[in-house]
């Protein structure tokens, strides 16, 4: 049972420490919409999705209202359409991002996730031809999200669709260079991708998902820097820890509210709840701030990665006694421009690519919403994309790419997007040319587990 003191620290970190609900993703599986005919198929893509989707963003605002929980946007993520369009690849693959962006204009949702191809170990009918369209899905749609994976720990890295990959992240920022480059925004690039994400932009519904599911991503910097400002003074590493695990718990018993509230009220089963911290540019609402609450100087000194590992085990540690069940990302995210501490330290030289990329070893997803000189090459995009994936694999995590090239500007200017996608500065690149071993293309291997399925 709650007590009186629990709903007022709730509150509490409701009004004054940035706590939301950042998404009800709504899962559609659409494998019953693949038809030979693209304009039938499409068709099916849209009605399926308006008619699963129906009541979802006024079942969000219901219990935003009756239960005064903030839920930031109501998502929707669909089975990968490579796979869907895989009859079609010889159509114009682009008008699969059209349904999906009208339906989302008619359900009133924030983002669909799900222009998707899963190419970890190879092209499969209809993947290709869904890659070289991604840069006009992305320009001609407002709320569609792409996402492609290109490795995983079973299968190795797939070369080839990492070289291409570079090129399709360069054309995606340049055919929305009028737009801030905001088309590389809703591009992620990933190495063992779950098929559970709420968050975008690399939602997809996976296919050993239910018809439909619900999963919740919840958010909670601010509120585990506060719990650390007012009681971590004086405390040793271990009482750290121990104060991030109940923080996180207590952020995700409401994430798991919430989740079972939408479930039953939309008459689909609950999938997960997603205990990322996700941060937002709101002051304080950041990661970065966390972690200098720890003790660090500042994000990116020596520590950072240290502070980080902690801060990443004690959240899933506290987390996984508040739901059922936990899937999706499920850790600390660290995109620069979404958190007002990362802008900071990457301002002011503490943080580079090159830690950002140590960093994501030890937290959750990778280099995230970070903006590069609008020069940068394709294949350093690629091989920036390689070496992310090689965390991935030989850990055995999720790792993954969000870059933007921002078209025209140089390292040390800035790119604002505005909204949760926030602001950030142009961050250099290493010099030296990895374009022999981009276009050497092939599959690196994957490393050896064992010897056994």
């Amino acid at each position: 049972m709650l007590e009186t003191k629990d709903i007022l620290e709730t509150i509490n970190m409701i009004d004054n420490e940035n706590l939301d609900v950042r998404t009800i993703t709504m899962g559609i599986s659409l494998l019953d919409c693949i038809d030979e005919d693209i304009d039938k198929a499409c068709t099916k893509v849209y009605d399926k999705i308006c008619r699963s989707a129906k009541d979802l963003v006024k079942t969000g605002e219901a219990i935003e209202s009756e239960y005064g929980i903030p839920i930031i946007h109501k998502r929707i993520s669909v089975t990968p359409i490579g796979m869907v369009a895989a009859p079609c690849q010889s159509k114009k693959i682009v008008k699969f991002a059209y349904a999906l962006d009208k339906a989302a204009k008619e359900l009133g949702v924030n983002f669909v996730g799900g222009y998707s191809a899963l190419v970890q170990k190879g092209f499969a009918s209809g993947d290709y031809a869904l890659i070289e369209s991604i840069p006009e899905a992305l320009s001609e749609t407002d709320f569609v999200c792409s996402s492609v994976n290109i490795g995983s720990t079973k299968a190795g890295i797939n070369m080839d669709a990492v070289k291409m990959m570079g090129k399709i992240v360069k054309q995606t920022a340049e055919i929305t260079a009028d737009r801030n480059c905001i088309g590389a925004a809703k591009l992620v690039v990933f190495c063992n991708a779950p098929e559970d994400n709420p968050f975008m932009a690399g939602a997809f519904h996976g296919v050993g998902e239910a018809d439909t599911v619900i999963n919740v991503g919840v958010s909670g910097p601010g509120v585990v820097r506060a719990a650390l400002a007012k009681d971590g003074c004086g405390k040793n590493i271990t009482e750290i820890a121990d104060m991030v695990k109940k923080t996180a718990f207590k952020i995700t018993r409401m994430g798991q509210l919430v989740a079972q509230e939408a479930s039953k009220r939309l008459c689909v089963p609950f999938g997960i709840v997603d205990l990322s911290l996700a941060p937002t540019p709101a002051v304080g609402d950041s990661v970065a701030y966390i972690l200098e609450e720890m003790g660090l100087e500042v994000c990116g000194c020596h520590g950072t990665t240290a502070a980080l590992a902690l801060l990443n085990d004690a959240v899933k540690k506290g987390g996984v006694m508040a739901s059922s069940h936990v899937g999706g990302l499920s850790g600390a995210f660290i995109p620069v421009t979404e958190d007002a501490g990362m802008i900071n330290a990457a301002k002011t030289g503490y943080l580079d690519i090159t830690k950002l990329e140590s960093m994501t070893a030890v937290c959750s997803v990778g280099l995230d919403m970070i903006v590069v000189p609008g020069d940068v090459t394709p294949e350093v995009i690629s091989a920036i994309i390689a070496d992310e994936a090689a965390i991935g694999m030989v850990n055995t995590k999720t790792t993954a790419v969000r870059l933007i090239p921002a078209i025209g500007k140089k390292a040390g200017e800035e790119l604002n997007f505005g909204g949760l996608l926030g602001r950030g500065p142009v961050m250099p690149v290493r010099s030296g040319s990895p374009e022999v071993f981009i276009k050497r293309g092939g599959r690196i291997p994957a490393p050896l587990q064992a010897l056994k399925n």
